[in-house]
C-alpha cells in the first residue's frame, strides 16, 4: 500500500516576525492520509546552542535569531556582545519557550530516506560514507556540495541554499527558494518516478 509523507526541511524559526507561530502550525495536525517527517535547519540547531550556550546569541541574531526571541515575548539584549545580556536573555527564553516547543526542537532528524531520495536540510561533504557525515555539513555545507557530481547512493533533496527556481542535477534537488525574502514557497511532490513542483 502506498504511503503518503511530508517532509520538512527545517529552517522553521528566524525567518519572519511569528516564529512560535510557525511551531504551532507544524505541531498541529498532519494532513489527513499524511505522515510527517521534521527535519532540523541550521536555524534550529542555532536555537538549540543558544540555549546551551548564551554567548552563540551573537552569532544567532545576526541571521534573524532576535525575531524569534520576540515572537516568543523576549527582548534582545542591547548589546549582543555583553555576556550579562546574553544570560539574562538565554534564562528568559528557555522560561518562555514552551516545554513542547523545546521537544519539538530536540525531535528535528538530520535526514530521511525514502526510495531512492535522501532528504536533508544543506546537503552532504562529498567523499563521505552516509554513515560517516557529521552533522555541521548536514546542517550548513554550500560550495563543496553543490558544485559536486560526486554520486552519494541517493538523490539528495535539499535546502539552505537559495535559488531562482528549483535546482534539478544528477545528483541533487534543491528546493529552497527564497520565500522568507520575497520569493515562492516550493515543495517538490515524488511519486514513483514522476516529479512535480508545487510553488505558493
Amino acid at each position: 500500500m502506498p504511503r503518503n509523507v511530508v517532509v520538512y526541511l527545517g529552517d522553521y524559526v528566524d525567518r519572519g516576525p511569528d516564529s512560535r507561530g510557525v511551531i504551532d502550525m507544524l505541531r498541529g495536525d498532519a494532513l489527513p492520509g499524511f505522515e510527517r517527517v521534521f527535519l532540523k535547519g541550521n536555524h534550529e540547531a542555532s536555537l538549540l546552542r543558544f540555549l546551551a550556550e548564551a554567548e552563540h546569541g551573537l552569532q544567532w541574531f545576526a541571521y534573524g535569531g532576535d525575531a524569534t526571541l520576540y515572537s516568543y515575548g523576549v527582548g534582545a539584549p542591547r548589546a549582543p556582545t555583553d555576556p550579562v545580556g546574553l544570560q539574562r536573555v538565554k534564562s528568559e527564553f528557555a522560561c518562555q519557550l514552551p516545554p513542547e516547543h523545546l521537544a519539538f526542537f530536540n525531535s528535528l532528524r538530520l535526514m530521511h530516506t525514502e526510495d531512492d531520495y535522501l532528504f536533508v536540510h544543506a546537503g552532504l561533504r562529498p567523499g563521505v560514507r552516509l554513515e560517516d557525515q557529521n552533522a555541521e555539513d548536514l546542517l550548513w555545507i554550500r560550495d563543496e556540495f553543490l558544485t559536486s557530481d560526486a554520486e552519494f547512493g541517493k538523490i539528495i533533496v535539499h535546502g539552505h541554499s537559495i535559488s531562482t527556481a528549483p535546482v534539478v542535477r544528477r545528483n541533487r534537488i534543491g528546493i529552497d527558494t527564497g520565500a522568507f525574502a520575497g520569493g515562492p514557497l516550493t515543495c517538490l511532490v515524488l511519486e514513483g518516478t514522476n516529479r512535480t513542483f508545487l510553488t505558493s
